[in-house]
């Protein structure tokens, strides 16, 4: 067990965390999804939204927390809209931690809400992420280097260089929808997944087929974060934001590149060496992980970064039910991007609480220490939470 938590790790803590109605919401606007969350995070911990001082959202431009301030009938005096991809929530988050820690808020208000599914079918948007034309992605996009198909090349270069295998991929996936089927909240509730359904699925990059890759997802999520002083006055079993670190590799031009100092070394290690330095416990300690899975390679990859495993043992690390319940290192215990929603990973930092709180769908028992990752790409950043 890590030692007894330090003093400074108990200054600031989330203690109100919600969920919108999620899946496909049709008819809804980003906005209304923002007030749904916001509403039922503050009823979560019991406090009006006359005390939040603090807004913290992205997603919508760069007004995004005024306009939403103002939607929700909100007055702060401190906002933050940095948006940074899949790493956003965990950076928002430890900034508020900063805000509250300095005296500039005491109640910080993170919310975020996309209709993303619904412009997908709308053909309002594409969901071929390629982030725009800018710098050297203009000389890729036009010929379908998207997203996915970064994340298919590091995956197969994993396979080339490390003896991954499909089957490994078949873990991260099988571990997520699990314990989606656990979560009534979760979009592949009771939807089952089975090896056969996986290995004869439709390629979207290959070696990545239909089942690798994250949902398409309308919903919000928000957590509501306070001093710990103010926790005391809430409703709720209040958990810590013990450590916070971003990592950028020393190439980071581009989006997810992993050919750099060592082969397939991504952000993540940066990170995690700033991580674990100012933390009172290390990897080993961990007894809960949410590790950002937009696509299933991320978990191998993030497993070698943040040390549960050395270089290129990620894929095995994966065997014998080591990311299930009961595992070495159970991960993304609501079900994850794979399977609960995909909401930028903001769900993976509300289910985290959850499992310090101790009320998750599939609790780990007597959790007190989890690992919170952001995407494994440019740049990243994590959380460490404590009970």
């Amino acid at each position: 067990m890590p030692p007894a938590i330090p003093s400074r790790s108990r200054k600031v803590a989330a203690v109100g965390i919600a969920l919108s109605d999620c899946g496909r919401v049709d008819g809804v606007t980003p906005f209304a999804l923002h007030a749904q969350a916001a509403r039922r995070a503050l009823a979560d911990c019991g406090l009006d939204r006359g005390v939040i001082d603090g807004v913290a959202s992205a997603g919508l431009g760069t007004l995004a927390p005024v306009e939403v301030a103002e939607y929700l009938g909100l007055a702060p005096r401190w906002v933050d809209s940095t948006s940074v991809g899949g790493a956003t929530w965990e950076v928002m988050a430890a900034h508020a931690a900063e805000a509250i820690a300095a005296g500039r808020a005491n109640a910080v208000l993170l919310v975020y809400g996309s209709t993303a599914r619904a412009d997908i079918k709308a053909g309002r948007r594409t969901s071929n992420l390629s982030f725009g034309a800018r710098g050297p992605l203009q000389f890729e996009a036009p010929y379908g280097h998207s997203l996915i198909a970064k994340y298919a090349m590091a995956a197969r270069r994993h396979m080339h260089e490390y003896g991954t295998t499909r089957d490994h991929l078949f873990n991260v996936a099988l571990a997520c929808r699990n314990r989606a089927n656990q979560n009534p909240a979760a979009m592949m509730y009771e939807r089952p997944l089975t090896r056969d359904m996986y290995m004869t699925s439709r390629w979207i990059s290959e070696p990545l087929c239909l089942f690798d890759n994250c949902l398409e997802t309308d919903g919000a999520l928000a957590c509501v974060v306070v001093s710990a002083e103010r926790a005391r006055d809430c409703r709720t079993t209040p958990v810590y934001v013990h450590s916070v670190a971003q990592g950028l590799p020393s190439q980071h031009h581009g989006m997810v590149n992993y050919w750099n100092d060592a082969p397939l070394s991504g952000p993540a290690w940066t990170a995690a060496r700033h991580l674990w330095k100012q933390a009172d416990f290390g990897p080993q300690d961990v007894d809960v992980a949410q590790i950002y899975d937009a696509f299933t390679p991320l978990i191998p990859l993030s497993l070698e970064g943040y040390g549960f495993c050395g270089r290129g043992e990620g894929g095995a690390f994966t065997e014998g039910g080591a990311l299930e319940s009961g595992g070495r290192l159970p991960i993304n215990t609501g079900g994850g991007g794979l399977s609960e929603a995909y909401v930028h990973g903001f769900n993976l930092i509300n289910e985290g609480v959850k499992q310090l709180r101790g009320t998750s769908t599939a609790q780990v028992p007597d959790a007190s220490t989890c690992l919170v990752t952001a995407g494994e790409g440019v740049p990243t950043s994590a959380l460490l939470l404590r009970a």
